[in-house]
């Protein structure tokens, strides 16, 4: 019986994903590849995140809706913030760049950036007409 869990996001862009992980400081390394689990149980992930206790963390495609799911076996999960607070930490990051990119392609332009003290991310874009 597989230990693994799998927890649905709304992450649908893989490069933002990449980019989210790399801005949280997340060693990462590109798929397919397998997630280790529990009695050497597998799955094959995009994202997969090595942990120095065998035991991986990864990002697989749910084929259906085309988000990644977070995939591991949380009862060895040794990363330095909770489920939760790592899943809520990416998905900001993962935001931040879905916002650049979409802007970026509409012609705009960041003009100012700032992070508040509760953590949230203000950005103030510009397009400037022809």
């Amino acid at each position: 019986m597989s230990h693994f869990s799998q927890i649905k996001t709304k992450l649908r862009n893989l490069s933002s994903l990449q980019l989210a992980l790399s801005d949280a400081g997340v060693r990462w390394q590109a798929g397919p590849k397998a997630v280790r689990g529990y009695q050497g149980d597998t799955q094959t992930a995009e994202i997969v995140i090595e942990q120095d206790n065998g035991y991986d963390v990864g990002f697989k495609q749910d084929l259906e809706t085309g988000n990644y799911e977070l995939v591991a076996d949380l009862q060895y999960w040794k990363q330095p913030l909770s489920v939760q607070g790592f899943l809520n930490k990416v998905t900001q990051r993962y935001a931040y760049h879905t916002v650049l990119n979409e802007s970026v392609g509409q012609g705009f332009q960041v003009s100012e950036q700032a992070t508040n003290e509760d953590g949230s991310i203000r950005l103030v874009l510009q397009r400037w007409g022809a």
